[in-house]
C-alpha cells in the first residue's frame, strides 16, 4: 500500500468512525464481554509488512479497539476526576488536530488560544490582569504555577533560577489532602519533595491557617526562603476548599506567592450556593483548573493562570534558537504567494506560549475551551455544576436516611464520601474494599475510594456532562445490594469479618 494512498478525503472515513464511537457511549456492543476476554490476544500481531489499508484499519477500531476502551466516558463512572469529552470539544479537537497541528503562528486557533484564556478568568471571576498558558492537565499546570513563584521568591533575593539554577532553601506550604503532584512539581523545579511543608487541616479536610503562620514563622526564623502556598479550591479525595480570604492575609503579610489549585473545584464558583466559599481567590498570584475536568473537554488541557506571565517567560524560555528564530520572516515570506494564505499565517509566531511552559511542539487546545462555552455558554456551565453537586447533596441525604449507609463527610461539591456499614462487622473498611471491588466487576456505578480519618470511603464524584440523576440511585442500589450479599456471605461462614480473596 502506498504511503499517499489513505490521504484523500476524510469525510466518509469519519462518518463511519461516528458510528463506531456512538455505538460505544450508547452501550450497544453487546458482545463487549466476550471482546474484552480476548482483546490482547486479537490486537497482538507481528509489525506489519503491507499496510492493509485504511477501510481495514477503520474496520478494526470499530470492531476490536473501540468496543474495549475505557469505562471513563461511561455515565457511572464516578472515580477519577477526568470525563467522556461532549461532542463539542471532541469536534474542536479534531479541527485543530487537521487544521492547526501546533499552536504556533498568527492563525484563528491561535487567538482563540488568548481568547479562551481571557473567557476563562471572566467565568471564574478572576482579576482581568491574569493571563495563562494551557498544558497537558493540572500536574503541568501546578508545575507551572510553582516555577513562577520559585522565580519570583529568588529573584527578590538577586537570584534568577531560570538562569542560573535553584538555589537552597526554598520551601511550599501545603496539606496533605494536597494533589501529590505538588511534591513532584516540587521535585522538577529543584526545591525536592521534602521541601514541601505539611500544614495541618481541620475536620472538614481545610487547611488551619494558625498552622500555616507557625509553619511560615518557623521557615523565615529558620532563613529558608518561603516560596509558594499552595491552597485547594476543590481537594481530590473530599472537594474540600480551604478557607482562601483567611490564607491570602497571611500570605500578603509574609509576602509569599498564593496558589490555587483549583483544577477540580475551581468552576464550583458558578454554583452560587457554594460560590461564598472562594472568598479570597482574587488574592491568588496564580491559579490553575482543568477544562478536561468539568467543563468535559478531552483529557490533556489545564490552564495555569498567574497575574505576571513575565514570570513564567523568565522562569520556563529555552533561549534563542537557530531553528525558530526567524523560521517564517523576512524576504521569502514577503516574496511568497499571496494566493496560498498559510505563508502569511505564519509570518510571525504570535504569542510566544513555548516560552512561558515545558512544552515547544503542543497542539491548540484554547480551540476546545472556546467550543465548549460557546456550545452552552456560563450559564448552561453552571446549571451543570449545580446539577452535580445536588446529586452528591441528594446521596449524602439518601446515605443518611439509610441504617446501613453512613455519611464520612458531608459534600461541598460533587463528590460524596460514604461507606456500608452493619453492626457486628469487626473490619468495615475491609468489607467496604471488597464491596468496591465487586461494584468496579460489575461496571454499572463505578466510583473510587478515599481515606476520610482512617476510614475506607467509597467516594464517587460526579462530574461527567452524561452522568445524571439515575446513576445516583443506581449507585445506591449497587451499594446496599453488594454490600447485603457480602455480609450475608460472611455470616454464612460464621464470621464476622469479610473474606476478600474468598468473596
Amino acid at each position: 500500500m502506498s504511503d499517499q494512498a489513505e490521504c484523500g478525503a476524510l469525510s466518509p472515513a469519519l462518518a463511519q468512525l461516528g458510528e463506531y464511537l456512538d455505538r460505544f457511549s450508547t452501550g450497544l456492543h453487546g458482545d463487549a464481554g466476550l471482546r474484552r476476554r480476548h482483546w490482547q490476544k486479537v490486537l497482538q500481531r507481528p509489525l506489519p509488512v503491507d499496510g492493509i489499508g485504511l477501510d481495514k484499519v477503520l474496520w478494526e477500531l470499530g470492531e476490536q479497539v473501540i468496543p474495549n476502551g475505557s469505562a471513563i466516558p461511561l455515565p457511572g463512572f464516578t472515580s477519577f476526576i477526568t470525563t467522556g469529552a461532549t461532542n463539542a470539544g471532541v469536534l474542536a479537537a479534531l479541527a485543530a488536530m487537521v487544521a492547526a497541528p501546533q499552536r504556533i503562528g498568527l492563525t484563528a486557533f491561535q487567538e482563540l488560544e488568548e481568547l479562551s484564556l481571557d473567557w476563562l478568568v471572566a467565568l471564574f471571576r478572576l482579576p482581568a490582569e491574569m493571563k495563562g498558558i494551557y498544558s497537558s492537565g493540572g500536574s503541568t499546570a501546578n508545575l507551572l504555577a510553582l516555577g513562577a513563584a520559585r522565580q519570583q521568591a529568588f529573584e527578590r533575593r538577586g537570584h534568577d533560577c531560570g538562569r542560573d539554577g535553584v538555589p537552597a532553601g526554598g520551601r511550599l506550604f501545603a496539606t496533605a489532602a494536597s494533589h501529590r503532584t505538588i511534591h513532584r512539581a516540587a521535585a522538577v523545579l529543584g526545591l525536592g519533595r521534602e521541601a514541601v511543608i505539611t500544614v495541618d487541616c481541620d475536620a472538614q479536610g481545610r487547611m488551619c491557617p494558625r498552622a500555616l503562620a507557625r509553619q511560615i514563622e518557623g521557615v523565615v526564623s529558620a532563613g529558608l526562603v518561603p516560596v509558594a502556598v499552595v491552597a485547594n479550591a476543590g481537594t481530590t479525595a473530599t472537594g474540600a476548599i480551604d478557607p482562601l480570604a483567611e490564607i491570602a492575609v497571611l500570605t500578603s503579610r509574609f509576602n509569599i506567592w498564593l496558589h490555587v489549585d483549583g483544577a477540580y473545584g475551581l468552576p464550583g464558583i458558578l454554583d452560587e450556593r457554594v460560590r461564598p466559599r472562594y472568598a479570597g481567590i482574587e488574592q491568588a498570584d496564580s491559579v490553575v483548573v482543568d477544562p478536561h475536568k468539568w467543563l468535559g473537554a478531552p483529557v490533556g488541557i489545564g490552564a495555569t493562570l498567574v497575574k505576571d506571565r513575565g514570570l513564567l517567560q523568565r522562569a520556563f524560555t529555552q533561549g534563542a534558537a537557530d531553528y525558530l528564530e526567524g523560521s517564517f520572516c523576512g524576504a521569502d515570506a514577503e516574496q511568497a504567494s499571496p494566493s496560498s494564505g498559510f505563508v502569511h499565517s505564519l509570518d510571525a509566531l504570535g504569542i510566544p506560549y513555548s516560552d512561558f511552559g515545558v512544552e515547544l511542539s503542543a497542539p491548540p487546545r484554547g480551540v476546545v475551551v472556546w467550543a465548549l462555552l460557546r456550545e452552552i455558554g456560563a450559564q448552561g456551565l453552571a446549571q451543570r455544576i449545580r446539577r452535580h453537586n445536588d446529586m452528591a447533596r441528594s446521596l449524602a441525604e439518601r446515605v443518611q436516611a439509610h441504617p446501613r449507609l453512613q455519611l464520612l463527610q458531608a459534600p461541598t461539591l460533587s463528590i460524596c464520601c460514604f461507606r456500608y456499614q452493619v453492626a457486628g462487622c469487626t473490619d468495615l473498611n475491609r468489607l467496604n474494599r471488597q464491596l468496591h471491588r465487586r461494584l468496579i466487576q460489575d461496571g454499572r456505578s463505578l466510583p473510587s475510594t478515599a481515606v476520610v480519618d482512617g476510614k475506607l470511603a467509597l467516594r464517587p464524584c460526579f462530574i461527567g456532562a452524561r452522568t445524571d440523576w439515575a446513576q445516583v440511585d443506581d449507585l445506591v442500589q449497587d451499594v446496599i445490594r453488594i454490600g447485603d450479599e457480602l455480609w450475608a456471605h460472611s455470616n454464612s461462614r460464621g464470621t464476622s469479618t469479610v473474606d476478600v480473596k474468598g468473596t
